[in-house]
C-alpha cells in the first residue's frame, strides 16, 4: 500500500462548503477540508512517493512539473479566496496526516485568525513598473584637446555619468510610484526586483510591487495605475489576487 501525506493549500475561518464540490488539486487529487476549532484547512491526500522529502527535492529542481503543481495549487487557493478571507500558505507543504494538520489549526489558531480578520474584504494586486535604461542619452559634443585616446575616455565618461543619472532618476520614479500607490492600499510589500531572464522582458524592472486594497477601492486603486501610465515607465497591473504577500506565517509542513 503506498504511504499517503496531507497536502495543505490554504487555512480559513469556518464556511459552508457550497461551491467547492468537485474541486481538484496538485496531482489531479480532490480537494476536501479539515475543521478544526473554528478554522478550516484545505487539504489533498497526495502519494509520498511523490510528495515525500526525497522525491520533493527531485521534483523542484523539474521545471514542468512545477509549474504543473504551483498553477493547481493557486488554482486552489484562488477558487477558496473567492469564498472566504484566506490564508495560503507556501507551496508543497505536506504533513504525515490529517492529525498534524488540525495540530497546527489549534497551535497556530490565534495566528490564523489576526491573519484572517487583516485580509478579509481586501485583495492583493501586483505592480511591476519597467524602463528601458539602454537607450543613449542626448549627446554632447565638445570640443577635444587631446588625441583621439582622450576623446574616447571621456566619451564613455559621459556615457557612464548619463547612465548613473538615468538610474538615479529611475529609483526615484520607482519610489514615486509606491508611495502613491500605498497610500490607497491598506498595505503594502516591495518585492526583490526580478532580472530580465525571470521578467522576461530586456527593459529593466523598477518596481515589483504587492498592494493590500479594500475591494471597495478596487476601481480607485486600478484608475491611478492608469493615471501613472506614460511618464517613460511602463507599468504591468496583475491580479486580484489572494493575498499572498500578506499572510506571512511561518507554516512547515512534516517534509
Amino acid at each position: 500500500m503506498t504511504d499517503t501525506g496531507t497536502y495543505l493549500y490554504a487555512v480559513t475561518e469556518e464556511i459552508p462548503s457550497s461551491g467547492l464540490e468537485g474541486l481538484r488539486g496538485v496531482a489531479d487529487t480532490p480537494v476536501r477540508t479539515i475543521p478544526c476549532e473554528g478554522l478550516v484547512a484545505y487539504v489533498s491526500t497526495v502519494s509520498l512517493d511523490e510528495f515525500g522529502a526525497e522525491p520533493l527535492r527531485r521534483s523542484m529542481e523539474d521545471l514542468d512539473w512545477l509549474g504543473e503543481t504551483a498553477g493547481a495549487h493557486h488554482h486552489v487557493v484562488e477558487e477558496v479566496a473567492d469564498q472566504a478571507p484566506v490564508a495560503p500558505v507556501r507551496l508543497v507543504t505536506v504533513y504525515r496526516g490529517d492529525e498534524q494538520v488540525k495540530d497546527l489549526l489549534r497551535n497556530r489558531h490565534d495566528d490564523f485568525v489576526d491573519v484572517l480578520s487583516n485580509v478579509a474584504g481586501r485583495r492583493e494586486w501586483g505592480v511591476k513598473a519597467y524602463v528601458d535604461l539602454s537607450a543613449p542619452g542626448p549627446s554632447r559634443t565638445a570640443p577635444s584637446l587631446g588625441g583621439p585616446g582622450t576623446a574616447y575616455l571621456k566619451r564613455r565618461q559621459a556615457g557612464l555619468r548619463s547612465r548613473e543619472e538615468a538610474w538615479r532618476q529611475a529609483a526615484l520614479e520607482a519610489e514615486r510610484l509606491h508611495e502613491t500607490l500605498s497610500s490607497i492600499a491598506v498595505a503594502s510589500h516591495r518585492h526583490r526586483a526580478q532580472d530580465p531572464e525571470l521578467s522576461g522582458r530586456k527593459e529593466a524592472m523598477l518596481l515589483n510591487g504587492a498592494y493590500l486594497v479594500e475591494r471597495s477601492r478596487d476601481d480607485e486603486f486600478m484608475k491611478m495605475v492608469d493615471d501613472l501610465r506614460d511618464r517613460g515607465v511602463e507599468i504591468e497591473l496583475t491580479g486580484p489576487w489572494a493575498p499572498y504577500s500578506f499572510t506571512d506565517l511561518e507554516v512547515r509542513g512534516d517534509g
